[in-house]
């Protein structure tokens, strides 16, 4: 798969984060993929993304296109030719355009499902519902911008946060054929987190006891970003003889 360099703005994106126990975040990872471990905790968690003027890089036009979206990803680490690598990958992609969601996994990378969200906000409250068309996914996440990262959070500090979670700027998505995987890689121009604290979290992914069993997974912490330039590149796909498995 590959596609111009994309550009646009993240006008507003929250990363809510939750701490699992290791062994069944290994087991519900395909191959090539083993858990990236933060204190002894794999971590996986929701993007909530509004993109404002994305548009391929070659085009001078002051416009683009507005989409509100949805990833959940897990920290991630694989090996390619002996040498370890780390990112995200991504189980599973929705998004508010109808554009993205035909174009995804056929025009740029990874599998978009359509949904439908509701948001609301403020200078310093955020509300993001997301419930996909098929009914396979739902999300939310509601709260408010605060100064101090979550106490009971894996990380000592904001910074050491977002020090992690700008190290997964390379994902990897699943598409329509087993055992491959569309690579994207997010460049921001200006990286800047603020924590949010969470008032109320859903993730049908992460609360899925077939996949995560009661007592493995914990809400961590959230991060906000805002008024963010960047640019989507397209990386190589990431090819595994063993097709992954997915939890019902």
């Amino acid at each position: 798969m590959r596609l111009p360099v994309v550009s646009g703005i993240i006008d507003r994106r929250i990363l809510a984060n939750y701490r699992v126990a290791p062994e069944v975040m290994a087991a519900a990872l395909p191959k090539p993929f083993k858990p990236l471990l933060v204190n002894d905790f794999a971590i996986g968690g929701i993007c909530l993304i509004r993109l404002i003027n994305v548009r391929p890089q070659f085009l001078p036009i002051p416009w683009g296109i507005r989409s509100e979206n949805a990833a959940h990803r897990i920290a991630v680490e694989w090996e390619v030719n002996g040498v370890m690598k780390h990112g995200v990958y991504i189980p599973r992609r929705d998004t508010s355009s109808r554009l993205n969601s035909l174009a995804g996994g056929r025009v740029f990378p990874g599998i978009h499902h359509h949904g439908s969200f509701d948001v609301s906000e403020t200078d310093d409250y955020f509300s993001v519902s997301m419930n996909s068309d098929d009914g396979d996914a739902a999300v939310h996440i509601s709260g408010n911008v605060t100064d101090k990262i979550n106490p009971e959070s894996v990380f000592g500090s904001v910074q050491e946060a977002s020090n992690f979670f700008a190290m997964g700027s390379l994902g990897y998505s699943e598409t329509q054929v087993a055992g491959i995987y569309d690579g994207l890689e997010l460049e921001c121009q200006d990286w800047k987190v603020e924590p949010l604290a969470v008032e109320k979290s859903h993730s049908s992914y992460f609360e899925n006891t077939n996949r995560f069993p009661p007592g493995s997974v914990h809400f961590d912490c959230a991060l906000l970003m805002r008024g963010i330039v960047h640019q989507w590149h397209s990386r190589p796909d990431l090819c595994c003889e063993t097709a992954p498995t997915t939890a019902d």
